[in-house]
């Protein structure tokens, strides 16, 4: 084994760089990425300067997989942008603050509203059908309602 890491050449470098990158290819959500890069850079290396000691070839790749790695992570952070829908996948979010009929009763603390196509369940102090409730909540698939004051 010694005798093989004595003997690495660019090859071997370029080899698993493009091992490491078909394997990002089935999804390893870009971990393997920049290590690839970094043995693909690694074999360049030797290319162009042949005759480094593998143990210094092991530490440039260990340095370069590390620095790749917190670049990408840097990126990433800094791409990151506040969504200008921040209640999309939160069904019922929308509904906040407008107002409804009942649908049904709010009876023992439930009732239904109908919202856009759907009936959501509310909770809420008791009142009749056709009273409007204003959702101030959600917990779930349960809107929490208040009633609308007729002022």
């Amino acid at each position: 084994m010694l005798g093989y890491l004595q003997t690495l050449s660019f090859w071997d470098w370029l080899a698993l760089g493009t091992l490491l990158l078909i394997l990002e290819v089935f999804g390893a959500g870009g971990y393997l990425l920049w290590i690839g890069l970094a043995a693909a850079a690694v074999g360049a290396l030797t290319f162009i300067v042949p005759g480094i000691p593998w143990e210094v070839q092991f530490l440039l790749f260990g340095v370069l997989s590390v620095c790749t790695a917190v670049y990408w992570w840097r990126r990433q952070r800094s791409a990151a942008k506040p969504s200008d829908q921040p209640g999309l996948n939160r069904r019922g979010q929308e509904f906040v603050g407008r107002q409804f009929a009942l649908h049904q009763a709010i009876e023992g603390g439930r009732g239904k509203i109908k919202a856009g196509d759907s009936v959501w369940l509310v909770v809420g102090p008791d009142l009749p059908v056709g009273a409007q409730v204003r959702v101030i909540g959600q917990d779930g698939v349960l809107l929490k309602v208040e009633p609308v004051s007729a002022g």
